[in-house]
């Protein structure tokens, strides 16, 4: 018959020969395909493509011995490179994909999940000098949280960036110190604490254990939100009816090891966007978990608390991109009486812990549910109405039924997916108009879906004010989520109209930018109302102080004790003057002056500056930079090449410095701020020209109203350091400020101010926080004009 299986041997006019199964024309079962060249296959076919298990050995001496599929290295097999490097793992469309070992020529040996033949996500890669990194990767480079030890035996436990320390972590010293801190790019950088070796420091297990919560947490929401996403098939190879389109595609054009191999170097530095993975692999993060606690192998707590009390001081420290500018030494050591009487209430402190553990974890849920929930509704929201055509914004869809409803069944329904949640009620207010404001300020709408429901989900942060709301914060930082109470939403609704008026008219506002306003109503009828801003510190620089500026005196201070470095800031902490170009100053108050107008005529008080500041190392601090923990490199870690553009001097770390404004160029690579329209702001000091802000080692940045604005700061002795152990190295800084007027939702009360002026048994505005909206706005520019002082 026709089609019957047959074993033969073919000859092509190229030289190559194939010995094996026929089906018709097409190798088909068992054969054995010899190139010319000397490359040969020997396994299964597939109506003409190699598919199923088989071996091929190419003439420069690598081969690989696994699965195909369509004439691609598709599935689980082990390949091995003629320099000796060889991988087993999962394969791809001929690239490293999935689950994977490998080991290079040169020994170096990484262990882990790849992506389109990189490392990306959880692995283990060990250098052959002895150094070991534990943790995620994206893109070929150490990003996310992880562990590296060095061969001396120093450790760090945190997060890292394109390969280098950034973010949050400790430092392990081989003598047994600890520094607690935040890197950026590589460098110190923000508040820290130095405990030396044998003094009590911050329980590790409790560190890491709430680090492990959060990445939980984003795996759990990276699984929800991926429920319904169809997972990675093997494409199914199309069947050629041309014999000689199949011999041509299939046969004489093989697989390639120049292909195969361009990744092979030690660590990849090839730049790529990926899309995220569906799914983690679950035997990858058990291997890496176990071999993280393999590295963090430590005495018990309680051992520790022996042994650190023999150490009683502790350093306080802030660094500015890697000089030390602050210092402060306080005791650690315990009262011997207390650590008598310490086994006494060890069960009571223990079972208090255990019924906080229980509150927490039920907090956990429900802060969960209300993320996985706003994901979905937000999904849906977007999605319904980015098809409407764009339209001017008409009154009523300001009114009681501009509104989209919702129901979300955990089983999912005819109009939304399954999920891993509660079953929920959505309702989204005014879809028209933040539509139109979203437009407005160039957000695309796959972009704002992206950065809060992708696979990455959102963070919790911790509240920085009294009102008791939950934030969030995009995985791509550029928005931020608050609850609001039913009162907020009402004065947000009622002043809607006219606040898009005056965003539309002002693009340099300096007003809270809103994208949306939703609701959820949970099982049990209980309400809970988000709304959706623009994150005004998404910046590629460290904001290393937060200040909430409303020039009040009442309760404007902050408990020293309770500081740390998410800390935000009130009036009676600010210690620095602001010096800025006249031009860029013009232009800030006349702004703010606009804004407290528009909010004078809402009836509006209460509402705060929020100031970010970036300290910027100055030329005269280089002498002064630490050296690195550690003498020993990552090896082959990219990034510590000098890559962001910082000058290097051996392992002298030079960082990037000064603050200078030049011309800006309308056709350059600057990128304006996040949810900014407006145009570069114009300097005194360049001759009244647009200007851009160029940061050595950071790049070109836009300078806008509330944006990536310089100055320098001037540090003032306050009263109460005269005494202090506190030891402020430097008196001026240069600084790059972030601004804007944030908690606009409290409506002035005369009842509210009546019983304030009562309880305080005076007058002074300062003191008062309920005051008239004119005289608040009065009161609040006054006090501004003071921190950014006009400059003769």
């Amino acid at each position: 018959m026709e089609n019957a299986e047959s074993l033969s041997e073919k000859v092509f006019s190229n030289g190559d020969i194939y010995v094996g199964n026929f089906k018709g024309v097409f190798p088909h079962g068992k054969g054995k395909y010899t190139w010319s060249d000397g490359t040969v296959y020997d396994g299964d076919w597939e109506e003409g493509k190699m598919t199923g298990k088989g071996q091929i050995f190419w003439f420069t001496g690598a081969k690989y011995d696994g699965d195909f599929s369509g004439g691609f290295l598709h599935g689980s097999g082990t390949l091995v490179g003629s320099d000796g490097s060889s991988y087993s793992g999962s394969w791809r469309m001929n690239i490293k994909h999935g689950l994977g070992k490998k080991q290079y020529c040169n020994s170096d040996v990484y262990e882990g999940l790849w992506k389109e033949g990189v490392h990306e996500g959880c692995g283990k890669y060990a250098w052959n000098s002895g150094n070991i990194y534990i943790g995620n990767w994206k893109a070929g480079k150490m990003c996310g949280r992880g562990v590296m030890k060095w061969e001396n035996g120093d450790l760090y436990n945190g997060f890292w960036l394109d390969g280098v320390r950034h973010g949050s972590g400790f430092y392990r010293f081989v003598d047994g110190g600890y520094y607690f801190g935040t890197w950026s790019r590589g460098l110190k950088d923000g508040p820290g604490t130095y405990y030396p070796a044998g003094s009590r420091h911050p329980s590790l297990t409790k560190w890491c254990s709430s680090i492990d919560y959060d990445d939980n947490r984003k795996t759990m929401l990276s699984h929800s939100s991926s429920l319904n996403s169809e997972g990675h098939r093997a494409p199914k190879p199309s069947v050629s009816r041309s014999l000689s389109e199949t011999i041509s595609r299939s046969l004489s054009e093989k697989i390639s090891t120049a292909g195969l191999f361009r990744s092979s170097g030690r660590i990849s530095h090839r730049a790529m966007s990926l899309d995220e993975d569906c799914s983690v692999c679950d035997s990858a993060r058990e291997f890496i978990a176990h071999d993280t606690s393999g590295m963090l192998s430590h005495a018990s707590d309680e051992d520790q608390h022996e042994m650190r009390d023999c150490c009683t001081l502790v350093y306080e420290r802030e660094y500015m991109q890697g000089v030390l500018i602050k210092e402060k030494i306080r005791s650690s050591a315990v009262p011997s009486e207390k650590n008598k009487q310490r086994s006494k209430f060890h069960a009571k402190e223990a079972k208090q812990r255990s019924c906080m553990g229980i509150f927490e974890d039920h907090q956990r849920r429900r802060s969960y549910y209300l993320m996985l929930n706003l994901q979905l509704g937000i999904r849906y929201t977007v999605g319904k109405i980015t098809p409407v055509p764009m339209r001017e914004v008409r009154s009523s869809d300001f009114g009681d039924r501009a509104r989209i409803r919702m129901y979300f069944p955990r089983k999912g329904s005819q109009f939304t997916p399954p999920h891993y949640s509660i079953d929920f009620y959505w309702k989204d207010y005014c879809p028209m108009v933040f539509r139109n404001l979203r437009e407005m300020f160039k957000l695309d709408a796959a972009d704002y879906m992206m950065s809060i429901c992708g696979d990455d989900g959102l963070r919790e942060l911790p509240s920085p004010g009294k009102s008791g709301s939950l934030f969030y914060l995009s995985h791509d930082d550029r928005f931020l989520i608050k609850t609001l109470k039913k009162s907020e939403l009402k004065v947000l609704l009622k002043m809607l109209p006219n606040y898009y008026n005056h965003v539309a008219a002002h693009e340099n506002t300096l007003i809270t930018k809103f994208f949306g306003l939703h609701r959820i109503t949970l099982r049990g009828g209980k309400k809970v109302r988000f709304m959706v801003m623009g994150n005004m510190f998404c910046t590629e620089l460290r904001i290393h102080r937060r200040y909430d500026l409303k020039g009040s005196s009442q309760g404007r201070y902050t408990d020293k004790d309770k500081i740390d470095s998410n800390t935000t800031l009130k009036d009676l902490d600010l210690s620095y003057e602001f010096h800025m170009d006249k031009s860029l100053r013009k232009s800030l108050f006349q702004q703010i002056s606009l804004d407290c107008m528009f909010l004078e005529s809402q009836q509006i008080i209460d509402y705060s500056l929020l100031l970010g500041l970036h300290f910027s190392a100055p030329e005269h601090l280089k002498t002064l930079l630490e050296l690195p923990e550690t003498n020993h490199s990552h090896g082959n870690n990219p990034g510590s090449d000098g890559s962001y553009g910082a000058t290097s001097i051996g392992d002298l770390w030079i960082p990037p410095s000064g603050l200078i404004l030049v011309t800006h160029e309308p056709n350059g690579s600057t990128a304006p701020g996040p949810h900014m329209r407006g145009n570069p702001l114009r300097a005194h000091s360049v001759g009244d020209k647009e200007v851009d802000l160029l940061l050595p080692g950071t790049g070109r940045l836009r300078v806008q109203l509330g944006v990536n604005m310089p100055a320098q700061a001037n540090r003032k002795v306050l009263q109460d350091e005269a005494n202090s152990k506190e030891v402020e190295l430097f008196e001026v800084y240069d600084v790059v400020l972030y601004l804007g007027i944030i908690d606009i939702l409290q409506v002035y009360n005369v009842r509210k101010k009546a019983e304030h002026a009562y309880k305080s048994l005076q007058f002074d505005p300062l003191t008062i926080s309920v005051v008239e909206p004119k005289l608040y706005s009065r009161r609040f520019i006054n006090f501004l004009e003071k921190v950014f002082p006009e400059q003769p």
